[in-house]
């Protein structure tokens, strides 16, 4: 079996498990005088049995799926003919890849070695041992646990500490595989980075004025260096920020204001709805709109003034991240600005404020750290935006501050230099790491920044 119909099977089982037990402790119950004779709950008596059924297994299965392949693999190789056993990393990571195809039926047999047809075979037999093995090994290890976990239900079996205990320890389980999620992901682009380092001075890349990372096949040609100074790209990605944060803050912060104070309760509810549609539509189409319709519009118009705009420029891209954004500074400001108490309204108005008075002097001051974070958080997103910027802002590594010319952002080069097959040992592709350190660290700091303004307005009021 695969090893999806595998997990659903398990998760079968310990939803029948769950109601066996429940059932039972039920059973248990009725001839003693109810439920309130039993030291728990039904239900944690069946989440008991349901553990019991379905946690090994689903241990068992991730260690199996963790050490299948590798292990597979290595029989296989141990198996083959002297004539095509590999000699290096490379070459065994070739012929496994090779050996796999052929046993998936994605590369033709005709004209293949013996051999390696023998391999492939002997590749399938293994996959199939292994598939009902595990299969065997699960339905046996949940029908044992379920057996477990039923006999021990009794009157007064402590079902409910044991449950909490082991469900409090699944949702550590989940935050730890989260925080390491992240240690793996910032230490295997340090890694790459620090690779790139050693081959491009970090004050040369941080600092220098000229991106150019095409760098030549072999060492005797013109410009095998390339340029790495990343200013070009710092600028291009904060030139677009700024454009969509100019477009985004006011709009957002405004649409807040008018529906958090202004706007009646049937004009919210349809209203604020309508707004966050805009979350939901996917960055391509804005893409698509901004690189087939606002580029173009642009243009036309600057061209009727006299100004020349490009066609890929940063006014267009960063215009409609703006739009983009607008529902994400909405929410955020609509949720603090309604969490004001509403005994600062009633004061300010009791003194002979007016509404807009009391909006301006009183409500946005409060709300004021709340909507700086939201507003640091929505920055951080606008600066890790890709697709639309690929799509409408240009892959020229342009040093200007001028929106209307093309520019370049750090994620746009980023999609460019992991294009296609590349190597990883040249300072080009590694490049890419060096860029995913940088946008890292700084979104990082702007969310640690936002979060910070945000504790602070959580504590004032709660």
């Amino acid at each position: 079996m695969q090893a999806t119909n595998i997990l659903i099977l398990i998760l079968g089982l310990g939803v029948l498990a769950f109601f066996l037990g429940r059932g039972r402790s039920l059973a248990l119950a009725k001839p003693l005088g109810g439920i309130r004779k039993l030291h728990s709950l039904p239900s944690y008596y069946g989440m008991h049995v349901a553990l019991w059924c379905a946690l090994p297994s689903l241990f068992l299965l991730c260690m199996w799926m963790l050490f299948d392949d590798p292990l597979i693999n290595r029989l296989v190789l141990d198996s083959v003919a002297a004539e095509i056993a590999p000699k290096d990393t490379a070459s065994y990571n070739l012929l496994i890849n090779k050996i796999s195809n052929l046993a998936d039926g994605i590369l033709p047999r005709k004209g293949e070695s013996a051999a390696l047809i023998a391999a492939a075979d002997h590749l399938v037999s293994l996959r199939v041992i292994s598939r009902w093995s595990l299969t065997a090994l699960l339905l046996t290890l949940s029908s044992l646990g379920l057996l477990w976990g039923w006999s021990r239900i009794s009157a007064s079996f402590r079902a409910r500490p044991v449950v909490e205990k082991v469900m409090q320890n699944i949702l550590l389980g989940c935050a730890c595989l989260a925080i390491f999620t992240t240690l793996g992901i910032v230490l295997s682009v340090l890694f790459e980075s620090i690779q790139f380092f050693r081959s491009v001075p970090i004050f040369d890349f941080v600092f220098g004025l000229e991106w150019s990372p095409q760098t030549a096949i072999r060492e005797d040609q013109v410009g095998s260096s390339g340029s790495f100074g990343a200013v070009p790209l710092f600028v291009g990605t904060l030139l677009v920020s700024a454009v969509a944060m100019v477009v985004a803050v006011p709009v957002g912060l405004m649409s807040a204001i008018y529906l958090a104070e202004y706007a009646s309760r049937s004009v919210r509810t349809y209203a604020k709805p309508a707004l966050e549609i805009l979350a939901g539509i996917p960055t391509v189409v804005y893409g698509f709109f901004a690189a087939l319709t606002v580029a173009p519009f642009l243009r036309d118009l600057g061209a009727s003034f006299g100004l020349s705009v490009s066609s890929e420029s940063a006014l267009a891209a960063g215009g409609v991240m703006g739009v983009m954004i607008i529902p994400f500074i909405s929410s955020l400001a609509d949720d603090v600005i309604t969490a004001v108490p509403q005994s600062m309204r009633d004061g300010s108005l009791a003194m002979g404020a007016t509404k807009s008075e009391t909006v301006r002097r009183v409500i946005i001051p409060a709300a004021l750290p709340g909507i700086v974070g939201g507003v640091m958080l929505a920055i951080s997103r606008a600066i890790g935006e890709t697709m639309i910027v690929v799509m409408a802002a240009g892959m020229a590594a342009k040093l200007t501050a001028n929106p209307l010319e093309s520019v370049t952002t750090v994620t746009v080069q980023i999609v460019t230099l992991l294009t296609g097959d590349q190597e990883f040992d040249s300072p080009k592709t590694l490049a890419a790491f060096a860029l995913g350190l940088m946008l890292f660290t700084v979104t990082l700091l702007l969310n640690i920044f936002a979060l910070h303004i945000v504790k602070k307005y959580r504590e004032q009021y709660d």
